[in-house]
């Protein structure tokens, strides 16, 4: 074999030989990224999947001045334990309001300041929303919140990861949505919310609106009356359970402790949609 033929076909082995360590350089890094980054159902939450009849009430927009101390009043005569997401300037025209809430157990999230949708916002914009929020409900409180729900629902899957990282806070949708922004009504409101409620669900609704007031004795009562337990969002993540494998033949089931968020919670725009 002449010395051409020899070198060729050394210089082909070599490069082949290089190919696996290659591989398994770029398949270490990619492994490194993903367990470096938060999963999507660590971070997101619309429902959680329970093994009790456990769910979560919670009201946004507040604190309202009259309608929020009547709301306190009736969750303490049903002896149920909410969630409320804040507006920070609400905060800081009441935070008397909010210190009772914390104080009588209830859970405060961060709603933004000013209700905006963040999904159109610059990064910086939103970190300011965020910021200042937390500041209040911190001075309000004495606790740093650790959920936020954005206004209308409306994220980008980045800013949640940022958020996260930046914040820790976990992002809180929902499943139930009565449309109580509409103002149809006491009667419609907790009609819908007992048709769609399961266990697990996170009921969406608004402490700044007197037809959501006067609907949620009954709705209360008919909620306990089907046998359903009140938690605050934190509470519910923390009875997450593992969902049973899916059967032979059926899809791939969803993680464990979220499901999708219903394409309603994500609005078109602030103008045309003031829910969440």
């Amino acid at each position: 074999m002449s010395v051409s033929r020899l070198l060729f076909f050394c210089s082909i082995g070599l490069a082949t030989a290089h190919i696996p360590v290659q591989r398994t350089i770029a398949a270490r890094d990619s492994e490194k990224v993903s367990r470096n980054a938060p999963a999507e159902s660590s971070i997101t939450f619309s429902s959680v999947h329970v093994d009790g009849p456990y769910i979560a009430i919670t009201f946004d927009d507040g604190p309202s001045a009259t309608l929020t101390p009547k709301l306190l009043d009736i969750l303490a005569a049903h002896r149920i334990k909410a969630t409320f997401f804040v507006i920070g300037e609400n905060v800081v025209e009441h935070p008397e309001i909010v210190a009772r809430a914390a104080r009588e157990g209830h859970e405060i999230g961060n709603h933004s300041w000013s209700h905006p949708n963040f999904g159109k916002m610059s990064d910086e914009g939103v970190r300011g929303q965020v910021q200042r929020t937390d500041d209040a409900i911190k001075e309000a409180t004495g606790t740093r919140p650790i959920l936020l729900r954005p206004p209308y629902g409306s994220i980008t899957a980045r800013q949640k990861r940022w958020i996260h990282d930046q914040f820790g806070y976990q992002i809180i949708l929902w499943d139930v949505d009565p449309y109580d922004w509409k103002r149809p009504g006491p009667s419609v409101v907790r009609n819908r919310i007992l048709k769609e409620t399961q266990p697990g669900s996170i009921v969406l609704s608004h402490d700044i609106h007197p037809g959501t007031i006067e609907a949620m004795p009954s709705t209360f009562d008919a909620l306990e009356a089907k046998g359903f337990r009140f938690v605050t969002v934190s509470e519910l993540i923390q009875a997450a359970v593992p969902q049973p494998p899916p059967s032979p033949g059926t899809h791939e089931s969803l993680p464990a402790t979220i499901t999708p968020s219903p394409s309603k919670s994500i609005a078109p725009s602030p103008a045309s949609s003031p829910k969440g």
